[in-house]
């Protein structure tokens, strides 16, 4: 195996593509980076689908500490508060910077930033590009700067080893491209490689959202936080399609309704409505769904009329799968959508494993808590890229150890993600959760997707509470407010009957 490069001095390895991996790239300039995505730039990355913008608190009537509380309020007691303030202060400099490097966002007649609301939010604060397409508008102005950017060098390849110098640090990654494998040597690494979602049968995300960064992060030995919370986007389009389309929650802040086919509306007598925090949106339809009926987002009349134009990438959708919004309600349901937990780090996006950093939906750094608030997500991706390029203070590795790069297998896929939507979904119990534990548990060490579903499902288990996005309908209570921490050698102690103690004895 072969570096891409001899020089490991000031090289950084970032891998992945989206927001957080572009912005961690362009943020450690003029520091050498070697940016390592799976498909081409640009493509297979989660961010290009986002519809509804940035949250920032940029409006008159609005300021970071009312962000940070929203955000809070929807974390479901386990935000942390500083970092809530702490990324909310963060947001209108974003923008900013997003602007000077070419993201058009759209305004109103006066030039201001045109802002929308979201479920939760308490002011209108949701800066968004092309309407309902901030996600790709963003995502293509970062692609514009990296290609300009000479500090940054692209490989195409699948990181799928982490190197480890004699000290323990990750010093670098070992990449797969085309069956040959090859060694990346680097200072430190830095995985923004987002979410789970592809782990469901139900899903918003792109088909490699499997949580391979999260599986590279635990076989290393990072503390992994949080597992159990996956948030479900109450109202993916369905009509069929894999990964399944969204339709954006800005439509409800704009006045579409959710119904039944009798024109019930199916938030009725809950707190918050249609604009209630994703977890209670998302329960409600699912409780519908399973009370044997169908549920629709209902944006029929004018709304409906002028999505072409004010939700396009919606409207486009919808036409794909044969609905005019202008006269016909759209079928929704929940689908998987976000992870809220991920790889534990600290305020500088480092990990508990020297040398290696995360950033995005693949890290768990406080912010989110059981349940992000809406257009949160591209907002700490950002955030965090500066926080970890002003941070990222790993020495130069030491001698890398020689190791085999072991091989693993990509499992049964559509079985995991079948049991992991009958058993590990919207609501949970023991028993689903016990089975789906048995069933991930003698794939999980050849096989990463089985892997993170094992994390997911055994955090699950032992959360016997129900707080924001984790429903356990044997368990319908709050209990107290406390984080989960993992690692992998306490899901293989646990899974074995015995205590990381007894598990350090055993000859």
């Amino acid at each position: 195996m072969n570096a891409v490069s001899p020089s490991t001095a000031d090289r950084v390895v970032v891998v992945g593509g989206g927001v957080a991996g572009l912005s961690v790239a362009l943020r450690l300039a003029p520091r050498p980076v070697t940016l390592v995505t799976a498909s081409a730039l640009g493509l297979g990355t989660a961010t290009g689908w986002a519809q509804g913008g940035i949250a920032a608190a940029v409006g008159a009537d609005d300021a970071a500490e009312l962000h940070a509380a929203d955000t809070e309020a929807a974390g479901a007691g386990l935000t942390e508060s500083d970092v809530a303030l702490r990324v909310a202060q963060e947001g209108p400099g974003l923008i900013d910077w997003l602007v000077r490097i070419g993201v058009p966002f759209d305004r109103t007649d006066d030039a201001a930033l045109a802002l929308g609301l979201e479920a939760a939010h308490g002011r209108r604060r949701i800066v968004r590009s092309g309407g309902d397409a901030t996600g790709a508008r963003v995502l293509e102005g970062l692609v514009r700067a990296v290609l300009a950017a000479p500090s940054v060098e692209i490989v195409t390849a699948r990181a799928c080893d982490l190197l480890r110098d004699a000290g323990g640090a990750v010093a670098g990654i070992v990449a797969e491209r085309d069956g040959a494998l090859f060694r990346i040597p680097a200072r430190a690494v830095v995985l923004a490689t987002g979410g789970v979602g592809a782990l469901y049968a139900a899903t918003t995300n792109p088909p490699g959202a499997v949580g391979r960064g999260l599986a590279l992060a635990a076989r290393a030995g990072a503390v992994m936080r949080d597992m159990e919370f996956v948030q479900f986007h109450p109202t993916a389009i369905a009509a069929g399609a894999d990964p399944m389309p969204l339709a954006t929650e800005a439509l409800r802040g704009e006045g579409a309704r959710l119904i039944d086919e009798t024109g019930a509306p199916v938030m009725a007598g809950i707190a918050g409505g249609d604009l209630a925090p994703r977890d209670v949106v998302a329960r409600g339809i699912f409780q519908a769904l399973q009370r044997g009926r169908t549920v629709y987002l209902d944006a029929r009349g004018a709304l409906g009329a002028a999505m072409p134009t004010r939700f396009p990438t919606v409207a486009g959708l919808c036409a794909a799968a044969g609905i005019d919004p202008a006269v016909q309600p759209i079928p929704v349901r929940p689908a998987a959508h976000y992870h809220m937990g991920g790889v534990k780090v600290d305020a500088h996006g480092a990990t508990s494993v020297p040398g290696l950093y995360a950033c995005g939906e693949v890290s768990s750094t406080g912010l989110h808590g059981a349940n992000r608030l809406a257009s949160n997500s591209l907002l700490e991706g950002l955030a965090y890229a500066r926080f970890i390029a002003d941070g990222l203070d790993a020495p130069p590795p030491a001698a890398i150890v020689p190791q085999a790069v072991t091989a693993r297998t990509s499992g049964d896929l559509t079985a995991i993600r079948g049991l992991m939507e009958r058993q590990v979904g919207v609501v949970r119990d023991a028993a689903g959760l016990g089975g789906a534990v048995a069933a991930l548990t003698p794939e999980a060490e050849s096989c990463d997707a089985a892997l993170v579903a094992l994390l997911i499902a055994r955090g699950a288990l032992d959360r016997q509470e129900s707080r924001g996005a984790h429903w356990r309908s044997d368990h319908p209570h709050l209990a107290a407010a406390t984080h989960t921490e993992t690692t992998l050698a306490d899901l293989r102690a646990a899974q074995s009957g015995r205590t990381v103690a007894e598990e350090a004895l055993t000859p």
